[in-house]
This record gives structure tokens, C-alpha cells and sequence, in this order.
């Protein structure tokens, strides 16, 4: 069975944690044959279980509120489409000389164009944006510490649903998926 990378939305920050454990005791109650975790911010592989990235979705999000009382939103890729979005990455120097600047944000549905002019508009920094299918690709020019990117798209009520990881977790999780 092929592996699918299960990525959970704000997660472990504003009193919303979900442990390790949490997770592979999420997997194992829903019947994946295997699961590993990495880092602390809600990475999940499964391996043993097939269906498509929205009835995984559902299946975990359900299943973590039955689980936890918690409702939270997972991004589900698969292997192939996880090697597509390191592949589709816009920013390849950027990712080179500061991965840790560059991040993936993984979206439930791919943006409108209508609303990804209107987060183009919002930023008022350097920050740099590309649409890809379900990712979004944000290049921190100046740090992430500095930007108001997150508060500024807030105000347009136009802020995708997703999770975002940095390009070094991206890459960590390809190579637990053997990519």
C-alpha cells in the first residue's frame, strides 16, 4: 500500500495540542497498518489503508474529534503529489539558501483566482506568492518574524484553508515516503 502524508491544521499552538501519541493512537483506531510521526507539529504518515486525499481528510478529521473533542482540518497528499509540489516549487534558490523562509502551504481546494488577486493585494511586504493546484508557495523574503502577511490576508476574509510547513519539512516528509 502506498503511503499518504496527513498534514493537521494549528495544531499545538493557542492551547490546541496534539501529541505524538495522539496521532498514532488516531491511526491505529482508524485500522492504518503503520504511522510515523515528525516533529511536533502534526505530520503524520499512514500506511495500510487506500481512498482518496478527502475521505482520508474526513476519516481523521472525524475520527480526531471522537478521539480528542477536537476539530481541526488535515491536508492529505500522496506520495506522487507531494513529488509534484517539490517539483512545481517556484522558489528554487529561494529553497537552496533559506529553506526555512520558504513554505508550502497545503490547501483543502486550490485558491480562486479572484481571491488569490485580492491576497495578492493584501500584502503589503516583500513576501512573493505562487498558486500551484491545492499548495500555495510563500517566499519570506525578510523573515516570517517581521511580516504581517497572516494578520493582512485575515482582514480580506479570503485566507485559504491550509496548514503550511517549511521547505525543510517538506523535504523531510518526501524522504520518509522514500521520495
Amino acid at each position: 500500500m502506498s503511503p499518504h502524508i496527513a498534514l493537521l491544521r494549528a495544531v499545538n499552538v493557542g492551547g490546541r495540542k496534539v501529541l505524538k501519541d495522539d496521532l498514532l493512537g488516531l491511526a491505529q483506531d482508524l485500522g492504518f497498518d503503520e504511522a510515523k510521526t515528525l516533529l511536533a507539529s502534526g505530520n503524520l504518515v499512514l500506511w495500510g489503508k487506500s481512498g482518496s486525499d478527502a475521505d482520508i481528510e474526513k476519516r481523521l478529521e472525524d475520527g480526531l474529534e471522537r478521539r480528542m473533542g477536537l476539530r481541526t482540518d488535515f491536508m492529505v497528499r500522496t506520495p506522487a503529489e507531494l513529488k509534484a509540489v517539490i517539483g512545481a516549487n517556484p522558489f528554487a534558490d529561494q529553497a537552496r539558501e533559506r529553506p526555512n523562509h520558504l513554505l508550502v502551504n497545503f490547501l483543502k481546494a486550490p485558491i480562486a483566482a479572484g481571491d488569490l488577486a485580492v491576497l495578492r493585494e493584501a500584502i503589503t511586504g516583500r513576501e512573493q506568492i505562487h498558486a500551484e493546484g491545492r499548495e500555495l508557495y510563500i517566499d519570506f523574503r525578510d523573515g516570517i518574524g517581521e511580516s504581517t502577511l497572516d494578520r493582512d490576508w485575515k482582514k480580506t476574509k479570503k485566507s485559504p484553508v491550509g496548514t503550511t510547513r517549511n521547505w525543510n519539512t517538506v523535504l523531510k516528509l518526501a524522504a520518509m515516503v522514500g521520495l
